[in-house]
């Protein structure tokens, strides 16, 4: 049984399923190389970035930084130059936003995943469906040679639609598991920039002491 055999006996489910594959492809390679367009950081980067806090060296460091990461720790820093108070929700924003740039096309994997053995047992069902209209046109005098045909087809549809969702969901699991993983860094150094940056509330209250030993010096 060759290529060509599978798409003239198995009918359009093949072909549709033939669009699936093609489909989820081209989602899996566009973002395969979206995550090699977004470097990681080397395992020296927590302390270079610690580094760079208490020196206030920041915009330094984040030259030609690319990446969810970067795009956190360059927001965060942004936000305490404003003097955004709430931190904590900056972070949570960009990292809701970053997080949803590298899921792209992760729903469409999904269904592709989902429905094609479903498609190929659709397909099972149409083919036993013209395999017993053959046997009832003949009037029970069972044709083994007039019967192929739809037996082909709800044989082949079935293995199609697994071969096709396996690898499909495969990929996505591979995906969704290099998301987590940059999603995890994102917290690591969205924590480690909170925690080293002098808070806003703290600054506040010094601003408000010095302020009060002024007046009362001044009375």
């Amino acid at each position: 049984m060759n290529i060509l055999e599978i798409f003239s006996k198995g009918g359009p489910v093949v072909w549709i399923l033939f669009i699936y594959s093609i489909i989820a492809l081209s989602i899996a390679l566009e973002r395969y190389i979206h995550f090699i367009r977004m470097r990681r950081l080397n395992s020296q980067f927590t302390f270079q970035l610690q580094d760079a806090i208490a020196k206030d060296k920041l915009t330094e460091l984040l030259v030609g930084l690319r990446g969810p990461e970067a795009a956190v720790i360059g927001g965060l820093y942004k936000a305490y130059k404003e003097n955004v108070k709430d931190l904590v929700r900056v972070a949570t924003r960009i990292g809701s936003q970053e997080l949803q740039r590298m899921e792209r096309g992760f729903r469409t994997l999904g269904l592709l995943g989902d429905t094609a053995p479903l498609l190929g047992l659709f397909g099972t069902i149409t083919g036993m469906i013209k395999a017993f209209m053959v046997i009832d046109q003949a009037g029970g005098k069972v044709d083994a040679q007039a019967l192929a045909g739809g037996i082909w087809e709800a044989m082949v549809t079935t293995g199609v639609g697994l071969a096709v969702a396996l690898p499909i969901l495969f990929i996505l699991h591979w995906l969704e598991n290099l998301a987590a993983r940059r999603t995890h860094a994102m917290h690591q150094y969205a924590s480690i920039m909170i925690e080293n940056l002098p808070h806003q509330s703290d600054c506040i209250g010094l601003e408000e002491v010095h302020h009060h030993k002024e007046t009362t010096s001044g009375v």
